[in-house]
């Protein structure tokens, strides 16, 4: 069994591979016809030494993560034709930034979205938990006790979140490329030739899924968090914001470590997010499966492992 590096997203009516300088997409377009564009990866954290150490390459990749993720978003969007059936006017506001930026106001609109979804990510799930936490404060014995209540409601609100966009018919969808995503890595990773009948056979989940890193990093975030005992919730809400790079890169360093061992403490540590992939997985028909093997390929061309 080979160990690869290649990782990838599902996005809308296709799949994305990446590697370490580039990746590769397939979307399937309005047609039926498969649509591959790839693209090298502008690592804007290269030039700087710090952010080859651990944790720090961590908050690197989580953010680089973010940027690509949107990215691609947005273009297979276009790619499917999903742009074609809600285009509107672009509205006086819009066509200000468009004139005054240009070219530029693309790369604009990505980073804008990166910052606003960091800022909900936050919200949602670092410092809403404090405040439902807090509700608890006056039957628990100890803040040591507060920040466990905490760590549990903030591990409740994801798996509430991912319930709740999984019953979306356009999510169902995009978790089928998901699984298809994980199918062909499976099947890359046991030597085995990519072709549709071969990525069937392979299971839908794999250990070095975005799913498992999130819950990892609920889980890493409540160990950090158990030391910060305060009563005060201005400070609790304070210290969960400023640990959240801490938090994020801890928690990659636990995903690269289980994406290269196959131990049994491995194992026990993967088991939550493989379980919980089952809720943002679903089993692809062949057509997808096609996507996301197009996708592998278009990144194996250029980086033959």
């Amino acid at each position: 069994m080979r160990t690869t590096s290649i990782g990838g997203q599902a996005v809308i009516e296709g799949v994305m591979m990446r590697g370490k300088k580039m990746y590769a997409m397939a979307v399937r377009t309005p047609d039926g016809s498969l649509c591959i564009e790839k693209e090298p990866i502008d690592d804007i954290f290269s030039k700087h030494k710090i952010f080859r150490y651990p944790i720090f390459r961590g908050v690197a990749a989580f953010v680089q993560s973010l940027i690509i993720g949107i990215k691609i978003i947005m273009r297979s969007a276009q790619l499917a034709g999903v742009d074609d059936e809600t285009e509107e006017e672009p509205g006086k506001f819009e066509k200000f930034l468009q004139n005054k930026f240009g070219d530029k106001f693309y790369d604009i609109l990505i980073y804008f979205s990166v910052c606003v979804s960091l800022v909900f990510s936050i919200a949602l799930f670092f410092v809403l938990p404090v405040f439902i936490g807090g509700l608890f404060r006056p039957i628990l014995p100890g803040t040591w006790a507060l920040s466990i209540v905490e760590g549990l409601v903030r591990i409740g609100i994801l798996l509430l979140y991912l319930y709740l966009i999984s019953k979306m018919n356009d999510i169902k969808r995009v978790f089928r490329y998901h699984g298809a995503e994980h199918k062909t890595i499976n099947c890359f990773e046991h030597e085995e030739e990519l072709t549709v009948e071969n990525v069937r056979k392979y299971t839908r989940l794999h250990k070095r899924c975005g799913t498992s890193f999130l819950l990892i990093v609920m889980i890493v975030s409540m160990v950090v968090f158990f030391f910060i005992q305060t009563d005060t919730i201005l400070l609790r809400v304070i210290s969960r914001v400023l640990l959240v790079p801490v938090v994020a890169g801890l928690s990659y360093e636990v995903i690269k470590w289980a994406g290269r061992s196959e131990s049994a403490l491995v194992k026990i540590v993967s088991a939550p997010g493989l379980c919980l992939q089952r809720l943002t997985t679903a089993e692809p028909d062949d057509s997808q499966i096609e996507a996301a093997i197009a996708a592998m390929k278009g990144v194996l061309e250029d980086e033959p492992e």
